[in-house]
């Protein structure tokens, strides 16, 4: 049996948390022994990882600068566990978990979910740890995971070691997310819209590198063009009562737009859609959302950040990030489209996430490698 411990930042419901919880569900329990820490306070995907029967525990770190204490509390843990490999995710982890694995001389893979650097979107000390771990990438970690290709070239750009980069995209669970015609007429009595009324939806917190802004325009330009259609934003901060969003929303589509907020049954909102969209300007690597809508058998309209251009293929409509126009005439695109050209096209998504990003494929592909850490030949033990 594998002991296993997966580090990361912390457990709020971000892409990597979203992976790592995933990770964990589709691990192979009968090969690997599971642990997790989360370094800051324990976030609402703990109660999700603890409903898997694996143990949470938080090293209580403060949001800012990493604290060295935390690394000699993690070493205790990694050898009273008798953990056998550490999984990291995201940099802070990268670096503090990197380290507390090498004093207890256990193999380390580091996660990284970046695919943007830019001090624009990016806190000062994110870009700073990240920069950091590029010439500890040659002494820190056995292996590095990107979740995209574009990640890969980026980190290899500033000095991370490329022979130990590897890409494992994100993986979908297809049980979960897949079409549901009695979920899309209940949502859509919640909206108090038509089964017919054309559905446009994105999922993402309220964050600049999401850029709501460009959706809303996008909106405006669609409904300007006498497209008829109704539009669905849900995630941290997508609510009435964020002021800085709603004096953003033109006066033509106000009545078309439904804030939702953060919601649990992203399935079912997926499943409601016409069209599944990402307005991001930058910053994404490899976008859950995009995937999941994709596994519903919904067409997606995306801008072409990260590897979401691949992840597409020939599926959707990618369109440059930063041109609101561009964006309304690929959603025209789909709109225009005969209905069952539009089903088809759904359906050819929903098998391209089958054929290259189901997720007990992908979990796999992260066992692979922490058995070939494990079976390569190391310098000294671990105790």
């Amino acid at each position: 049996m594998i002991n296993l411990m997966h580090v990361i930042t912390g457990l709020n419901m971000g892409g990597a948390e979203v992976m790592l919880n995933k990770t964990v569900a589709f691990a192979d329990r009968s090969d690997f022994n599971i642990f997790v820490i989360s370094m800051l306070p324990e976030g609402p995907m703990s109660e999700k990882i603890k409903a898997l029967g694996v143990p949470v525990r938080s090293l209580g770190m403060s949001k800012g600068l990493p604290s060295p204490a935390v690394i000699f509390t993690l070493r205790r843990y990694l050898r009273e566990l008798r953990i056998d490999v550490v999984q990291t995710w995201m940099y802070h982890a990268n670096l503090l978990g990197g380290i507390a694995a090498k004093l207890a001389r256990v193999p380390c893979v580091w996660g990284i979910h970046h695919s943007n650097l830019s001090p624009h979107v990016n806190r000062k000390r994110t870009v700073a740890v990240a920069k950091i771990c590029g010439p500890l990438s040659r002494s820190l970690p056995a292996r590095i995971v990107c979740c995209a290709e574009k990640s890969l070239e980026l980190h290899a750009s500033i000095g991370y070691e490329r022979d130990k980069m590897i890409v494992i995209p994100n993986g979908f669970d297809l049980r979960d997310f897949h079409p549901d015609v009695e979920a899309r007429a209940d949502f859509r009595r919640e909206l108090n819209i038509s089964d017919d009324t054309f559905l446009i939806g994105m999922v993402g917190r309220y964050d600049p590198q999401k850029d709501h802004e460009n959706f809303l325009w996008a909106a405006k330009y669609f409904t300007e063009a006498g497209r008829d259609a109704h539009f669905v934003l849900c995630g941290d901060g997508m609510m009435w009562e964020n002021a800085a969003l709603v004096e953003k929303i033109p006066r033509l589509v106000k009545e078309r737009i439904h804030l939702l907020g953060r919601r649990g049954d992203i399935p079912r909102i997926d499943a409601a859609l016409d069209l599944a969209t990402l307005s991001s300007s930058d910053g994404e690597a490899f976008p859950n959302v995009v995937g999941e809508a994709m596994a519903c058998e919904v067409p997606c309209v995306v801008t072409d950040v990260g590897d979401t251009a691949m992840m597409v293929g020939d599926t959707g409509i990618v369109v440059q990030p930063r041109d609101a126009q561009a964006l309304a005439r690929g959603w025209s695109g789909i709109y225009d489209m005969e209905a069952d050209v539009r089903i088809i096209l759904g359906k050819r998504a929903r098998t391209r996430i089958f054929e290259n990003f189901e997720i007990a494929d992908v979990v796999g592909r992260y066992e692979d490698v922490y058995r070939g850490v494990l079976s390569a030949p190391r310098n000294a033990s671990k105790r």
